[in-house]
C-alpha cells in the first residue's frame, strides 16, 4: 500500500485525504524496529513442528510451567510460598512477562511498557494480591477499614488523563466541553446504572462485577448481560448521546480490544462497575510506574530466578493415558514424585530440543496453543471448548522523543494517559509523567487494538505491516495532537501481539467454555487469563495461584489456599 492507503485502512478514508493532501515532502522517518513477539517459532509450532531430544537432553523437574506471563510467574510464586521449589518455568519469548513486559534501551530517560502499565488498587478480599505488593513494598498498611493503603508515590500521579479533540486537549476522558443538557442527562442516567449494579447482590452475597471474575455473582440477572452486546444494552435503555457512546466505546477497545458493538454487555458493565467499592464511589486508584506492569513481572521473575529458562518454546506435551505408576486418567494427576508427563521444548532455531519428564505441568499459556502442543488433543481430542476462545491483535509502538511536543494556548497539560477522540487507536501513555519529569526527554507508548469481526484477519492486516508502515501510522495519528511529532522523534520501536488478549464477546464470560477450560487434563493444570474472559493482571494472577494450589494438593502437601 502506498501511504495513502496506508492511513485510510487504519486511520480513516477521511483523515488518509487531509493528511497527504499538502504534498509536501515529509522528514525522514527516525530509526527503529520491530522487537519482540516470536511468531516465526510460533508458527512453526501451528503447522507441526515435531523435535525429539538426545538421550542425554532429558531433565527432571517436579513441575514444569509451560508460559513465562503473569499466570505462569504467579503459579511459579505461589509453589514458592510453600516452600517447593521443584519446577521449571519455560518462556519462549527472550523476555518474561507477555503482555506486561517492559523495555527500555541504553540510555533511554526511563523504561517503558509493551503492554499492561498499571494495576487498579486491590481491595481487601483479594488478599494473594495484596500480599503481592505487601511484599514489593507498594503498600503502607491499611486504613481503619481494613483496606490496603497504597504508599503515594506509586499512586498514577496527576493529571491522569485528557482527550484531544478538534485541536484541542480537555481533561478526563469524557468529553464535557460543549455538551447538551440531554448529554448531561444520559450521562447521570448511565452513572446511575452503573451506581445499581455496584449496588447489586445475589442471596449470597456477592456483588455482580468484582475481581476476579471467580468472585462475580452467577444469579440470572447478571448472565443474562452477557446474550446482547453493550451497543445493544444501550440502545435498549436511550443512551443515544454521541459523547457517552464514545465513551463506553473507548472503554471496550481499552480494556478488551473490542467495539462497543462486538463487546458483551456483561464485559463493558464490567469495565465501569467492578472498580468501584459503594455505589457513587470513584473507581479505584490506579497503582503505576514508568514501565508498567513491567515492574510487577520484575519482582516475579526475581523470585522465580534461575528457574525461568528464557527463549524455550513447547513443541509437545505427552500425558499417557494410562493408570501406571502412579498415573491417573481422566482428569486426574499424578500424586507425589514420578513421572507423568513428558514435554519438549526447542529453541528459536526450530531444532535444538531439550526434554522434561515431571509430575504435573501447568499450562499458563493461552487456550487456543493446547491444540498443538497437547499431543492428545493434537491428534483428534481436542475438545470443543477450546475453539470457543478468541483472541484480538494489536500494535504497541514505543517513541523516543529528544523534547515534549509544543502545546496549544489554553490546551490541558499532558497527562499520563492521552487520548485521541477521532481516533481508531488509543492515544498513548507518558512514560515519564510518574517520575515527575516534566520537561526534555520522554517516552509516548501508543497503542492500536484491530478490532476486526474476524481476529485471523485481524492478525492478518496486523503481519502485513512492516516496521515503516506502523511507524507512519503511529506518526500520522499523533500529528493530529503533535504537529511536531516527527522532528521529535529519536526513535519508534513497534510490537506487533498477534493474541494480544482474550475477546469477552456476548456468550462467552457466562458460557460453558470457560468453566470446562479449567478442569485439569490428566497431569496438566491449566492457567491464563482468557480463562475468566477478561485480560487483566488479578485474574491471570488469580489463575496462577488456582493452578499452583491444584498442583500443591495433588502432590499431597497440607497448605492453607491464598484464595
Amino acid at each position: 500500500m502506498n501511504r495513502r492507503e496506508l492511513l485510510a485502512s487504519f486511520l480513516g478514508v477521511p483523515f488518509a485525504l487531509s493528511a497527504c493532501s499538502s504534498g509536501e515532502p515529509l522528514p525522514p522517518l527516525p530509526e527503529g524496529e520491530i522487537v519482540g513477539a516470536s511468531d516465526g517459532i510460533g508458527h512453526l509450532l501451528r503447522d507441526g513442528l515435531k523435535v525429539e531430544p538426545p538421550a542425554e537432553a532429558w531433565e527432571s523437574a517436579g513441575v514444569v510451567i509451560v508460559g513465562g506471563g503473569i499466570a505462569g510467574l504467579a503459579a511459579a510464586w505461589r509453589l514458592l510460598r510453600e516452600g517447593f521449589d521443584d519446577f521449571v518455568v519455560l518462556e519462549l519469548e527472550r523476555a518474561p512477562g507477555g503482555t506486561s513486559q517492559s523495555g527500555g534501551r541504553a540510555g533511554a530517560v526511563v523504561p517503558y511498557p509493551w503492554g499492561a502499565h498499571y494495576l487498579p488498587a486491590p481491595q481487601k478480599e483479594n488478599r494473594a494480591l495484596v500480599s503481592l505488593l505487601d511484599e514489593m513494598g507498594v503498600l503502607e498498611g491499611a486504613d481503619a477499614d481494613g483496606e490496603p493503603v497504597v504508599a503515594e508515590q506509586f499512586l498514577c500521579r496527576d493529571p491522569e488523563e485528557r482527550v484531544f479533540y478538534r485541536g484541542r486537549w480537555y481533561e478526563g476522558l469524557y468529553l464535557h466541553a460543549g455538551e447538551s443538557p440531554e448529554d448531561v442527562a444520559q450521562l447521570e442516567s448511565f452513572n446511575a446504572e452503573v451506581d445499581r449494579w455496584a449496588a447489586w447482590r445475589d442471596a449470597r452475597g456477592r456483588r455482580a462485577f468484582s475481581i476476579p471474575v471467580r468472585t462475580c455473582s452467577d444469579d440470572a440477572e447478571v448472565t443474562a448481560l452477557d446474550r446482547l452486546t453493550m451497543a445493544e444494552w444501550m440502545r435498549e435503555r436511550g443512551f443515544t448521546s454521541t459523547r457517552l457512546r464514545w465513551l463506553v466505546d473507548y472503554a471496550c477497545r481499552d480494556d478488551y480490544g473490542l467495539t462497543a458493538a462486538q463487546t458483551s454487555a456483561w464485559a463493558g458493565l464490567f469495565y465501569f462497575a467492578s472498580r468501584m467499592k459503594a455505589p457513587g464511589a470513584d473507581a479505584q486508584s490506579l497503582i503505576t510506574w514508568p514501565e508498567g506492569n513491567g515492574r510487577l513481572v520484575a519482582h516475579l521473575y526475581e523470585k522465580a530466578g534461575a528457574r525461568v529458562r528464557l527463549g524455550l518454546a513447547v513443541a509437545d506435551i505427552h500425558t499417557p493415558d494410562r493408570n501406571a505408576g502412579g498415573r491417573t486418567e481422566g482428569g486426574g494427576t499424578q500424586a507425589g514424585g514420578g513421572t507423568a508427563v513428558e514435554v519438549v521444548a526447542v529453541g528459536h532455531d526450530g531444532q535444538s530440543a531439550i526434554g522434561f519428564r515431571a509430575g504435573q505441568v501447568i499450562f499458563a499459556a493461552p487456550q487456543f496453543l493446547t491444540k498443538y502442543l497437547l499431543r492428545p488433543y493434537r491428534e483428534g481430542a481436542c475438545p470443543a471448548h477450546v475453539a470457543e476462545f478468541e483472541y484480538g491483535a494489536w500494535m504497541v509502538a514505543n517513541l523516543t522523543l529528544h523534547d515534549r511536543p509544543r502545546s496549544g494556548f489554553g490546551n490541558f497539560p499532558l497527562a499520563w494517559d492521552n487520548v485521541l477522540y477521532e481516533s481508531e487507536s488509543l492515544g498513548y501513555v507518558n512514560a515519564t509523567h510518574q517520575r515527575g519529569l516534566d520537561r526534555g526527554p520522554t517516552v509516548f507508548t501508543y497503542y492500536y487494538p484491530l478490532t476486526d469481526e474476524r481476529p485471523r484477519e485481524a492478525r492478518t492486516r496486523l503481519l502485513s505491516i512492516d516496521w515503516k508502515g506502523w511507524a507512519e501510522v503511529t506518526l500520522a495519528d499523533l500529528a493530529r495532537a503533535h504537529r511536531d511529532i516527527r522532528a521529535l522523534v529519536e526513535r519508534l520501536d513497534v510490537m506487533r501481539w498477534g493474541h494480544a488478549m482474550i475477546r469477552p464477546r456476548p456468550g462467552f464470560v457466562h458460557g460453558a467454555a470457560r468453566a470446562a477450560a479449567q478442569k485439569p487434563f490428566r497431569s496438566v493444570h491449566f492457567a491464563h487469563t482468557d480463562l475468566s474472559g477478561v485480560a487483566l493482571f488479578e485474574e491471570a494472577f488469580d489463575h496462577g495461584l488456582r493452578a499452583a494450589e491444584e498442583v500443591l494438593a495433588a502432590r499431597g502437601m497440607n497448605f492453607k489456599s491464598m484464595r
